[in-house]
């Protein structure tokens, strides 16, 4: 079957490939999952394997096939499969475990290994093909009535997972009830998170460079949140009218950016760094402001990545209340289809090159 793949350590080696189809009988145990891939959605994460950034082909194999936001239906089960049935609606966690207490325990976003294994990213080959089988237990079923969303699935469990954390490390105030949000940065998850956040009942500014009237900036007003354009109003100038932040949420991309978001937490805040930041950039640090501000301000950081089928369950449970408070909102995240795997090139053109693309993603199959 057909499958689009890069060679981990060349630059632009997108191509495509072919893989065996897959057997429910691949996974042992008789908990396998046959899905059909219809939708797949790709990312700066993708953009920067085929960059050679990171990402390791799977074990004896010298190519990695893409793709870790999938959308597709159940074709066959195995015999012990219990969740699903053939004919439902699915997308996949993306991490799979290692061998840390913290993987053989269900948490495997939180391994405490140096080397991780997710799909489509490291390791293990993606969803960018016509059929995968993985064992139920990473297989997470979706409504019908939110099929609209597809690809979002994926992201939308880091924004859950992130902003959900937040609030468990705060268990450590006894009593924390966030009134003020900033997200910085308005791609996908800068804009999920900001749903995320209006869902909680707090007061979200989302910050990007790009003035008011962009695609952007209408969905984040949609969601009833407020969109700031940092090139007209900077941080220092929005922190001086309605006070710091109780949480941040850096989805930028930008290193810089994630460090400058420091200095405007306010006491007893969370900033969360959900980026992967690939590359060498460097940047100046007010360290002892930060330092003397952090400590004794019982600030802290949190890094958030992936996510594990709870927080794909509950991010698909916000999408369901977000299409109820803000109906039609986050569909429009989903701006620029293409069809078939033939046309992989155009997905990888629009990736890199459309600024104006918030939710690239690829319809492999009807």
């Amino acid at each position: 079957m057909k499958a689009i793949a890069v060679k981990p350590g060349t630059p632009n080696s997108v191509h495509m490939t072919e893989l065996p189809q897959p057997q429910i009988g691949d996974i042992e145990d008789g908990t396998g999952v046959l899905v059909r891939v219809l939708k797949v959605g790709v990312d700066a994460t993708d953009k920067e394997i085929n960059d050679a950034l990171y990402g390791n082909a799977p074990a004896g194999c010298d190519f990695l096939t893409i793709g870790h936001e999938c959308f597709g239906v159940v074709e066959e089960v195995g015999e012990n499969v219990r969740r699903v049935r053939v004919g439902d609606l699915v997308t996949a966690t993306v991490r799979r475990p290692g061998g840390s207490i913290y993987d053989q325990i269900g948490t495997y976003d939180m391994t405490s290994e140096e080397v991780y294994y997710e799909r489509g990213i490291n390791l293990r080959h993606g969803f960018m093909t016509e059929y995968f089988v993985d064992a139920e237990e990473y297989i997470v079923k979706i409504p019908v009535g939110l099929s609209h969303l597809h690809v979002l699935m994926e992201p939308m469990s880091c924004a859950a997972k992130a902003i959900g954390q937040a609030y468990e490390v705060q268990q450590r105030m006894k009593v924390w009830r966030p009134q003020r949000a900033f997200v910085m940065g308005a791609g996908q998850i800068g804009l999920l998170s900001t749903l995320v956040l209006k869902l909680r009942g707090l007061d979200v500014y989302t910050m990007a460079r790009s003035a008011k009237g962009t695609l952007n900036s209408e969905i984040v007003e949609g969601f009833e949140a407020t969109y700031v354009s940092t090139t007209e109003t900077d941080v220092e100038t929005l922190v001086e009218q309605v006070g710091k932040a109780d949480l941040i949420v850096d989805a930028t991309g930008s290193s810089a950016v994630a460090f400058d978001s420091m200095r405007h937490l306010g006491h007893n805040g969370v900033l969360v760094w959900t980026s992967v930041t690939g590359g060498d950039r460097r940047c100046e640090v007010s360290s002892d402001e930060v330092n003397m501000q952090w400590v004794l301000g019982n600030k802290l950081l949190l890094g958030s990545v992936n996510a594990n089928r709870t927080h794909f369950e509950a991010g698909i449970a916000d999408l369901a209340l977000g299409e109820v408070m803000y109906p039609g909102v986050a569909q429009r995240i989903l701006t620029n289809p293409v069809d078939g795997l033939e046309n992989y090139q155009e997905l990888m053109r629009l990736l890199v090159e459309d600024k104006q693309a918030l939710k690239v993603y690829m319809n492999v199959a009807q």
